[in-house]
């Protein structure tokens, strides 16, 4: 099957506490198409944020129908979704998947126990809920403002995200590779497979290696296939040459007779990367200097709804003046854009967050007028951070164009709201009209110590998910990174 690209959807602004139910008539609601931002059709006003663009935020409700041939049952049926904000909670056929908080989470259900197929039509439901409108420092968007897809699995699949492309020993005469797959046996049988892996460029085939296994009904096994391509073609800013990665599990039974077979293709690239404290970051073996921007995730006038042609523009235009890297401002963008950037050339710092368990000023009332408000990520850190950053880390960490993890962005300004007596007074470059007292030490407002376990949590997760890519974080005051030690937790981890 194809992917179901779910583009037409039915909008309501406002809470519509019955729109979870399939049989609610909708008809009345706006005809949009995903993505979508709500956000970006308001009008400008005084009464919202203005560091979200002194437009409306709120609750909105999105409806969509589609079906399912017939010949998918017996097969995984899953929905996902690239980006949601926020707040999402989804339904289908009136069943409750799902929440998830983080608005730029791409995330999917298992649908599979509520699908119908045939001529029956299946319905989801989707509520957002962004009416904390002061919770960032840049334009967010509301809606579900990245594509929406249904896919179908065999019953023996590998994990979602989990085939990983890493190249351990990489030369110009040859290149080693390493594939990392998590197998699993979702049927009442045991399953022999058959795991190939094949790279491939323009349906010529470079390199095939395969393995032959049995897996017990309902088994979960992780198998790493290792080979070696001889005169491989590196990938470079200038010459981002991509390979395909098809991968094939064919499961049988012990009789021999066909149960499934399912196919994955990966865009992948081969370099080496290296940083060094003396003479900087190598590319391939070669000293390259980082020439980058930093990017939100929207597209200025055109809200965060953004199509892939819009970032192609804006990428042409970067590679005309010179740019070649790009750090992913501060949280995970749409999925398309990374694909560009390996297609481009372009080196990549992906960015998961731009605050932890502690807030920042977010400004309602214009620039750095107080009194700030405290909204948004920090509220539910404690709880989806780490499930958020493996997501993260698992959807990209086949992009050759990605050479840095960044676990953060400025999230240690002193004594706002992390202190440390090594500073009874700092100024910083958000203080302006601050209160004198805000700007001094207070041992009742969180210790900065407290930032280098939270560094050390952090690059542990990411190192969960890959260990070939160094682990930093933006910070706003090297002084007191260096003096507490924060800096030394990240350069042990990564």
């Amino acid at each position: 099957m194809n992917d179901i690209r779910l583009s037409k959807w039915r909008f309501h602004y406002g809470d519509c506490p019955e729109a979870w139910y399939k049989g609610f008539d909708d008809s009345s609601w706006e005809e949009v198409s995903v993505p979508h931002d709500w956000s970006v059709h308001m009008p400008f006003s005084r009464e919202y944020s203005s560091g979200t663009g002194y437009l409306a935020g709120g609750i909105g409700w999105y409806r969509t129908e589609f079906c399912l041939p017939e010949e998918l049952k017996g097969k995984r049926i899953y929905i996902t979704f690239d980006g949601m904000y926020k707040n999402s909670q989804v339904w289908c056929n009136s069943y409750y998947l799902g929440k998830r908080p983080f608005g730029y989470a791409t995330f999917r259900y298992d649908i599979t126990s509520q699908a119908v197929f045939g001529d029956a039509v299946n319905s989801v439901s989707v509520k957002l809920d962004h009416r904390d409108i002061s919770d960032s420092r840049w334009f967010t968007g509301s809606g579900i403002i990245r594509k929406a897809v249904v896919t179908a699995e065999e019953p023996v699949h590998t994990e979602y995200n989990g085939i990983f492309f890493t190249t351990p020993e990489v030369s110009k005469e040859k290149a080693a590779v390493k594939v990392f797959t998590p197998l699993v046996n979702e049927t009442s049988e045991e399953a022999e497979v058959t795991l190939t892996h094949s790279l491939v460029v323009k349906d010529e085939s470079f390199l095939s290696f395969r393995t032959k296994l049995s897996l017990s009904a309902g088994e979960r096994r992780e198998v790493t296939l290792e080979d070696c391509l001889p005169s491989p073609k590196l990938w470079s800013v200038k010459e981002p040459h991509l390979y395909k990665l098809v991968t094939e599990i064919k499961a049988s039974q012990r009789n021999g007779s066909l149960i499934s077979t399912q196919n994955y293709e990966t865009m992948v690239g081969i370099r080496s990367l290296l940083f060094t404290p003396d003479k900087g970051f190598f590319l391939n073996g070669e000293p390259l200097k980082l020439k980058g921007v930093c990017i939100h995730h929207d597209a200025g006038c055109l809200g965060a709804a953004v199509l892939p042609s819009v970032w192609l523009r804006r990428l042409e235009s970067l590679k005309e003046m010179g740019c070649n890297s790009i750090r992913m401002s501060h949280n995970p963008h749409m999925p398309e854009l990374y694909d560009l950037c390996d297609a481009m050339g372009f080196l990549v710092m992906d960015e998961a967050f731009d605050e932890w368990e502690n807030p920042k000023n977010k400004w309602w009332n214009g620039h750095n007028v107080y009194p700030p408000r405290h909204q948004g990520y920090a509220e539910d850190f404690p709880q989806w951070h780490e499930r958020d950053l493996t997501d993260l880390i698992r959807r990209d960490r086949n992009h050759p164009s990605i050479i840095l993890w960044s676990i953060g962005n400025e999230i240690d300004y002193p004594n706002d709201p992390y202190c440390h007596p090594l500073f009874e007074t700092m100024t910083g470059n958000n203080d302006k009209d601050k209160p004198a007292a805000e700007r001094q030490y207070n041992p009742n407002k969180p210790n900065a110590e407290r930032l280098s376990v939270l560094a050390g949590n952090l690059t542990a997760i990411v190192k969960q998910s890959d260990t070939t890519r160094p682990v930093t974080a933006a910070v706003a005051f090297p002084e007191l990174s260096t003096r507490i030690g924060y800096i030394d937790a990240l350069d042990v981890a990564g």
